[in-house]
C-alpha cells in the first residue's frame, strides 16, 4: 500500500467540533501544527478557550439524554458503524497520524487498525452486558441491577497513540449512553480532528462527541474542573493525572498515568527470547509508550550473554524517515521527550553507568527529534532512568543476585503499571505475580503485551492510574450501578 505525505496535496485549516457542527474558537486564535519528522508546517488548528468548552460541554448535556434513550443494542449499531467508517478512511488516517506524530508506516497501521477494532468491542462488550440480580432477605422483594450512563464524560487524551488512546473512552464512553467532550494533545491535534471528521459522517447524534482542541492548562483543566461535567478519563503523565484527580474532585475518574515497566529475566530464562521481548518492549514507537521496557532487570549469572544479544539487536533497529518502508523508529514526537532523554542518559553517565550504544541525538537528521536506540548498562536504583518513566529509546539495564533483590528492584519505584517476568519455573513465576507491585504481569513476555479486551491499569499504592481501561472493564468505569428494589405487592385478584 503506497501513502503520500497528505499536506502536500492540502492545506487544512481545521476547526472545532461542537454539536455536530465545526466552528472556529471563540477567540479566533490559532496554532500551526509542524511534522515532528521535518518541522514543516502541516496545518493550522484552533487554541480553544474556557468559553469553547463551556459551550461542548451544553452542547454534550442535550445529546447525552438522545444516546441514553437508545438501546444498548442501538448503540452497538452505532460503534460497528463507527469502526466500518474508520476502516474506509484507513488510508487517510494512517496518514494524518503519520504526518502528526512521526510513527513509521507499520506503526501507524497497526494502530489505525486498533482503533476500529476497540469500536467493535465496545459495541459487542455492551449486548452482552449482565448486570447481577441479588436475592433479598425479604422473599416478597425481587432485587435488580442495571448499568446507567454517567452522563458527559470529559475525556483528556496524549499524542502517543493519539487516535487508539481515544478510542479507549470514545467507544465504550458511547456504548454506555454518556455523551463526550474530547480534548486531545496540542502536539497531535491534526489528526484528532482527523477522526473527528470520520465520526461525524456517520449517525452519531449532533453534540455525543465534541471535540475542542488547545492547551492543556486551558481547555482540559476546564472540562475537568468544569461542574457540569459528571466524570472524567484521562490518560497522560503521573504529575498531570495527579493535577486532574484534584480538579476533578469527587467525579468518579478513570486515569492511565504511566509507568517504568521492569522486565525481570532469571538465571533459567530463555536468554534470546527475553532479549527480543525486552528489546521491542524498548523501542516500539521508539519508547514513548507508557508500557514500554524501562527498566531491564538480569541475573547476574547471564548479563553478558544477555546484553550481547540487546546490543546486537539494537544495531539492527533503522532510524529515519518514517514515511520509508523500512523505518523501525522514527522521530520522538516533541522536543520535551527528547531532553528529557537527554537528561537521564547524562546523569546515568554521571553517576556511573556505561554507554554500550547509542546515547545521544542522531546526527544529520532533519530535525534533533531523532533519537539513537540506547543501551546503557551498570544502571543504578538511585538513577533517574530507573525512578522515572523516561518515555524515549533507551534500555537502561540493572542486575540482580536472587529473586528477593530483583522483586525488591521491581517494586522500589514510585510507578507500578506493567512488567514481565522470564523463567522456566513457574513456580518463581508464581511469585513474581503475586508480588510485583504492578497491575498487569507477564509470564515469559515484554512489557508491552496487552490485549484490547484485558483490564489495564496501575497497581494500587503507585502513581500510575485508577480504574481499569480495555473492554467490558472501561465499559464499567464510564457508568454506574443502579439498584431497583421491588416490592410487587399483593395480587389485587
Amino acid at each position: 500500500m503506497g501513502y503520500s505525505h497528505p499536506a502536500t496535496s492540502r492545506d487544512r485549516e481545521l476547526q472545532l467540533y461542537i454539536g455536530g457542527k465545526w466552528r472556529e474558537s471563540e477567540s479566533g486564535a490559532v496554532r500551526t501544527a509542524t511534522d515532528p519528522a521535518t518541522d514543516e508546517p502541516i496545518a493550522t488548528y484552533p487554541d480553544g478557550t474556557r468559553e469553547d468548552t463551556h459551550a461542548a460541554v451544553d452542547a454534550a448535556r442535550s445529546a447525552q439524554p438522545v444516546l441514553e434513550r437508545m438501546s444498548a443494542f442501538k448503540r452497538a449499531e452505532l460503534c460497528h458503524e463507527i469502526a466500518d467508517a474508520i476502516d474506509d478512511q484507513f488510508e487517510t488516517l494512517v496518514e494524518w497520524l503519520i504526518a502528526d506524530q512521526g510513527k513509521p508506516i507499520a506503526s501507524a497501521e497497526y494502530e489505525v487498525n486498533g482503533t476500529s477494532q476497540l469500536f467493535r468491542i465496545a459495541a459487542e462488550d455492551v449486548k452482552r452486558d449482565e448486570p447481577p440480580t441479588i436475592q433479598s432477605s425479604n422473599r416478597n422483594k425481587r432485587v435488580y441491577t442495571m448499568r446507567k450512563p454517567h452522563g458527559v464524560v470529559g475525556i483528556v487524551t496524549p499524542w502517543n497513540f493519539p487516535l487508539s488512546i481515544p478510542a479507549e473512552y470514545i467507544g465504550p464512553g458511547l456504548a454506555a449512553g454518556n455523551a463526550l467532550v474530547w480534548v486531545p494533545a496540542p502536539t497531535t491535534s491534526v489528526v484528532a480532528v482527523t477522526l473527528a471528521e470520520v465520526l461525524a459522517e456517520t449517525s452519531l447524534p449532533d453534540g455525543a462527541l465534541n471535540l475542542v482542541t488547545g492547551e492543556g492548562p486551558v481547555v482540559g483543566d476546564e472540562v475537568v474542573s468544569y461542574d457540569d461535567v459528571d466524570a472524567v478519563g484521562f490518560t497522560g503523565s503521573p504529575e498531570t493525572g495527579e493535577a486532574i484527580a484534584r480538579a476533578a474532585g469527587a467525579k468518579p475518574t478513570l486515569l492511565e498515568m504511566g509507568g517504568n515497566g521492569p522486565v525481570i529475566v532469571l538465571e533459567d530464562a530463555d536468554v534470546k527470547a527475553a532479549a527480543e521481548a525486552a528489546t521491542g518492549g524498548c523501542y516500539t514507537n521508539a519508547g514513548q509508550v507508557c508500557g514500554a521496557t524501562g527498566r531491564i532487570l538480569v541475573h547476574e549469572s547471564i548479563h553478558d550473554e544477555f546484553v550481547e544479544r540487546v546490543v546486537a539487536q539494537t544495531d539492527e533497529m533503522v532510524v529515519g524517515d518514517p514515511w520509508d518502508e523500512a523505518t523501525d523508529m522514527g522521530p520522538l514526537n516533541n522536543d520535551g521527550v527528547a531532553e528529557k532523554m537527554d537528561r537521564h542518559v547524562r546523569d546515568a553517565e554521571e553517576r556511573g553507568a556505561t554507554v554500550l550504544q547509542g546515547g545521544g541525538r542522531v546526527a544529520d537528521a532533519p530535525t534533533d527529534r531523532y533519537y539513537e536506540p540506547t543501551v546503557i548498562d551498570d544502571v543504578t536504583p538511585a538513577m533517574a532512568l530507573n525512578r522515572e518513566e523516561s518515555f524515549g529509546p533507551v534500555a537502561p539495564v540493572l542486575t540482580f543476585s536472587d529473586d528477593d533483590e530483583a522483586i525488591e528492584l521491581a517494586n522500589d519505584i514510585d510507578l507500578g503499571l506493567i512488567s514481565g517476568v522470564f523463567t522456566a519455573s513457574l513456580a518463581r513465576a508464581d511469585r513474581f505475580v503475586d508480588e510485583v507491585q504492578t497491575g498487569i504481569v507477564n509470564v515469559n513476555g515484554g512489557s508491552t503485551y496487552w490485549e484490547k479486551h484485558i483490564p489495564f491499569g496501575g497497581h494500587s499504592g503507585k502513581k500510575s492510574g485508577i480504574g481499569r481501561l480495555g473492554g467490558r472493564h472501561t465499559l464499567e468505569e464510564l457508568s454506574q450501578l443502579k439498584t431497583a428494589i421491588v416490592d410487587p405487592g399483593a395480587d389485587p385478584s
